[in-house]
């Protein structure tokens, strides 16, 4: 199990654009997760955004760097920064984003 939400208990279905980029150290790195009309966002939802949890077997990791984009005044995605700042802090994300692709059937794109 392995699953993202914006308020907990209510997981997001919209799987999400996920950019990753390690620090010079090799300490930590950023994930920029990008979400397209969420569910979270959807006229009929009543989830009030509380962060970015990422919840699995392990726990859960926790963002509040969290933004709204809009378009003509409504809102259409979602864009949220999760900063890791040690090697097992990364260590941990690489174990949440293993168990996410594989129940969500995503791949690894190198730059």
């Amino acid at each position: 199990m392995a699953e993202i939400q914006f308020s907990k208990g209510t997981k997001e279905s919209v799987v999400p654009n996920i950019k990753v980029t390690r620090s010079r150290n090799k300490d930590g790195g950023t994930a920029t997760f990008y979400f397209d009309a969420p569910d979270a966002l959807a006229d009929t939802s009543t989830v009030e955004i509380t962060g970015l949890y990422l919840v699995d077997s392990e726990g859960e990791i926790v963002s509040r760097d969290v933004k709204g984009k809009f378009i003509n005044g409504k809102p259409s995605a979602i864009e949220s920064k999760l900063i890791m700042t040690s090697a097992a802090e990364w260590e941990r994300f690489l174990r949440f984003m293993e168990r996410y692709a594989e129940e969500n059937g995503l791949g690894l794109e190198k730059s």
